[in-house]
């Protein structure tokens, strides 16, 4: 299908990546990864003849179709949802205009014996011919079905694109491209803007796709789940496994490790052989066989070790004072915009040091919670923010607000002040933005070299209370992980929005599940969360999190009940926490008694401790069910 040959480009004089070969052929579902800057965008957009190569050639058939979803595209404006969708079909739709001509100039004429009329149904009938056959009668209720696929509701089909997000118009685009049938998919972080439905949706599109889909994606998951091959783009090359993601982890490791064994080996038999040489070229008689040796020594291939690209940025939030012990508190937040009502009665108290994590479907308010706290949006209900108070917030499109006619250096330099002026190289640096690459315009720049550069700008102001939401869209997997970690030492307070399990475990204390208008506390990390929800990720918590009507409430609670009401539910998930940490607690030492029961009960007072730890669930489990009848009192009253 695609052959493509010794492909090279360079920027600047130096090499993104040189004499790469490789093949596209039908059911290939490529997963192209490598760390941000390293070349994945630039591939698709060579793959796409949208941009020439330095060297090389592409071979393809000669019909082929290839079909491009790029990180950032232009619209049209004035355009429904449908009829922007419809665009995908422009064949059929010159063929709809003909056969109109036509059908009107049937209808205007009367010689009905005139060659010419009789040319005219000859044409109509190729037409519609031609019309079937490029699926010219099913294609308006394809495109509703994938639009719907996507997260369309049906009242949306007949609203401007003007009225719909960059996230959402994303998504135009990828419909258009899923309607082509094109031979070849190039998709440039397609889940970015799609929330768990879609995402499991558009899974299961590609799956079954006949023709070739290569992928940039930073999400495990989704690579998993979709692909079965993985090329990577590392330090000018790349590696090819018929392999998904995390399976080609494991290869490329077994890979790395055999290739030293066998250099160690190889070396070992170089450094005897030179040994010999030097012991033969000594005496005259063995002059001949050292010649020889030499000879021997110089054909072999040296084995090379495959290397790592393990360039990362380094990332440090500093606090910049101490705030009050609360710094955020919320009673009775809600929020519409229109008749859609997002947030309802939400109350809540974010303390200081606290790491918190908002998760839930996407449209249940995460975002538009964060957007209130930072004062972007307004809202009914009170929100105070605690004394000394200074936030620090990534946008989920943090990256859209940068200026693509500024330089990465001038970008930093308008944002700076007189006391951090002179650190901005330095940051840069730390971002991985050294030498040359601070004079790029920030147009030129990827998805994920955008959101590091929002990143080193956030550190140019101070604050203690950092809201971050979704901050690893386009960030490769290694930058997710300095992150993370950077997230992890922060001395501050934290409120982080997102969908990603791994991102998310050992990060945050704190839970807050957005649903139907509501959120509900959990008092633990997200392992705790998905526990308490028996499930195993938070895909499955946003497919099952459907939004319902609320229902009319039997009788108004007075602001004493509500207050009583919420004093409960801490108590209760104060009460769950304790259960499941003590849980944990008797389970390790009932595992410790299996292993070596002697060492393990010699201990002083062994078996009084471990019998009030029992005692002290039963309590807790007692203490848990009355509190949930209380609870269920005030509810049903």
């Amino acid at each position: 299908m695609m052959n493509i040959h010794n492909l090279s480009i360079s920027f600047q004089g130096e090499f993104l990546f040189e004499d790469i070969t490789f093949k596209l052929g039908n059911g290939d579902r490529v997963g192209l990864i490598g760390k941000n800057g390293a070349g994945k965008s630039t591939m698709l957009k060579i793959l796409s003849r949208e941009m020439e190569p330095d060297t090389g050639q592409i071979a393809t058939d000669k019909a082929l179709k290839i079909g491009f979803l790029k990180q950032d595209i232009d619209f049209d404006f004035g355009r429904t949802v449908l009829e922007e969708s419809y665009e995908a079909f422009t064949e059929i739709k010159a063929l709809e205009a003909k056969l109109e001509d036509i059908n009107t100039q049937l209808a205007e004429r009367t010689d009905y014996e005139s060659e010419t009329y009789h040319q005219l149904m000859v044409d109509v009938n190729e037409l519609q011919h031609q019309y079937e056959i490029l699926g010219g009668y099913n294609y308006q209720g394809n495109t509703e079905r994938i639009l719907q696929g996507l997260g369309f509701k049906r009242e949306d089909f007949d609203k401007l694109t003007d009225t719909f997000s960059g996230g959402w118009r994303m998504r135009i685009e990828l419909a258009k491209l899923l309607l082509q049938n094109n031979d070849i998919l190039l998709l440039d972080e397609p889940t970015n803007h799609l929330d768990i439905e879609s995402i499991i949706w558009l899974e299961g599109f590609l799956k079954n796709y006949a023709g070739a889909v290569v992928i940039v994606s930073h999400d495990k998951m989704f690579l998993d789940n979709v692909t079965n091959r993985t090329i990577e783009i590392s330090l000018g090359r790349i590696y090819d496994y018929p392999k998904p993601y995390s399976k080609y982890l494991i290869l490329r490791e077994e890979l790395r490790t055999q290739q030293l064994a066998s250099q160690k080996n190889q070396q070992k038999q170089i450094e005897q052989t030179e040994k010999l040489i030097e012991k033969f070229r000594a005496k005259a008689s063995k002059a001949t066989m050292a010649q020889s040796l030499i000879k021997k020594l110089d054909k072999i291939e040296r084995i090379e070790v495959d290397e790592d690209d393990n360039s990362v940025m380094t990332l440090n939030f500093p606090v910049s004072v101490t705030p009050g012990k609360v710094v955020v508190e919320a009673e009775h937040v809600a929020k519409n915009y229109g008749e859609n009502q997002v947030l309802k009665g939400v109350s809540l108290l974010i303390e200081r040091d606290s790491k918190t994590a908002f998760v839930g479907q996407n449209g249940q308010g995460k975002s538009t919670l964060a957007k209130i706290i930072v004062g972007e949006i307004k809202h009914d209900g009170n929100l105070n923010l605690g004394h000394n108070v200074q936030l620090g917030y990534f946008a989920q499109n943090q990256a859209e607000y940068l200026d693509g006619n500024k330089t990465v250096l001038d970008t930093m330099i308008d944002a700076a002040n007189e006391t951090n002026r002179s650190r901005v190289r330095d940051i840069l640096g730390s971002f991985l933005f050294r030498g040359d690459d601070v004079e790029k315009y920030v147009r030129v720049l990827s998805g994920g070299e955008r959101n590091r550069l929002a990143l080193a700008k956030l550190m140019l102001q101070p604050f203690n209370v950092l809201i971050m939401d979704e901050p690893t869209n386009h960030l490769d997997i290694k930058s997710k992980n300095v992150l993370k970690e950077a997230l992890k030492r922060y001395g501050g307070t934290l409120i982080v929005v997102s969908h990603d399990r791994d991102f998310l475990q050992g990060l945050t204390n704190k839970v807050y599940e957005f649903k139907d208008q509501r959120i509900k506390e959990y008092l633990g990390d997200i392992d705790y969360y998905l526990e308490s929800r028996n499930v195993e990720n938070l895909r499955e918590v946003e497919k099952r999190t459907v939004v319902k009507e609320t229902p009319k409430e039997k009788k108004q609670q007075s602001y004493e009940d509500q207050k009583r009401l919420k004093s409960l539910n801490n108590k209760l998930s104060n009460v769950e926490a304790k259960i499941g940490e003590l849980e944990k607690e008797i389970k390790a030492i009932d595992l410790e008694l299996e292993i070596n029961y002697e060492k393990v009960t010699s201990q002083p007072n062994f078996f009084d401790n471990y019998q009030k730890m029992k005692t002290n669930l039963q309590e807790l489990m007692q203490k848990w069910e009355d509190i949930q009848l209380e609870i269920e009192q005030f509810t049903e009253c």
